[in-house]
């Protein structure tokens, strides 16, 4: 059991800080704006459910396909860190974050919000975090002679992508009330304060996979 705790910590502790359901909330709540609270409650459940897909596909083909394309890992994390930081950029430099007034106006045009893009990718998971989940599936003990700690590995590693889906599940599920607490004027300082980190985050994950291709060269 001790192999399937360390790896489920390893995953959680992993891909929490750069998925941030949390710091993504405002980010859905925005975008969902004006919609029905039963079909927020559904997107809410299929981002998470695309989010696990997403993540676990990562973790289980993302070593596979590096190897057999022969794209190095640093190479994926400097990419991610530009859409990461494109994205951060975008969302904080716009002048109208939300489209909450126009949604709300009687004969308005209600916006089809996509359930994989842009509420899944890039907005839950991102480059970023699927980049960390291809080095968490990297690490996975080798040789099959040693098919128990495999097992123990991979089921630990699952149950920590589905803790990452609970969460991204209830922070998605709560948005409105953490809207409601806040108000428009809060929200709105959340939206650029997350935006801003974001940004910072995308940077970090360009430096460290330019680091990491210094090094190995």
């Amino acid at each position: 059991m001790s192999g399937v705790a360390s790896a489920f910590l390893l995953t959680f502790a992993g891909l929490f800080p750069i998925v941030n359901p949390l710091e993504a909330a405002p980010f859905f709540l925005s975008l969902t704006a004006g919609l029905p609270e039963g079909e927020r409650q559904g997107l809410a459940r299929r981002a998470a459910v695309n989010g696990f897909a997403l993540l676990l596909g990562s973790m289980v083909l993302g070593p596979w396909l590096l190897e057999f394309f022969g794209i190095e890992l640093p190479v994926v994390r400097i990419a991610g860190g530009l859409v990461v930081a494109a994205l951060g950029w975008k969302l904080l430099s716009q002048e109208q974050w939300s489209d909450h007034g126009s949604a709300s106006l009687p004969g308005a045009p209600r916006r089809k919000v996509g359930t994989f893009y842009p509420l899944t990718m890039p907005l839950t998971v991102g480059p970023g975090s699927m980049s960390v989940a291809i080095t968490i599936g990297s690490r996975k003990p080798a040789g099959l002679a040693r098919l128990s700690l495999l097992a123990e590995y991979a089921a630990g590693a699952v149950l920590g992508v589905i803790a990452i889906a609970v969460t991204i599940y209830l922070a998605y599920r709560f948005a409105g009330n953490i809207g409601r607490l806040l108000g428009a004027s809060g929200l709105e300082v959340l939206v650029r304060l997350s935006a801003f980190i974001l940004m910072c985050i995308g940077i970090e994950i360009i430096w460290n996979g330019y680091s990491m291709l210094t090094a190995a060269h």
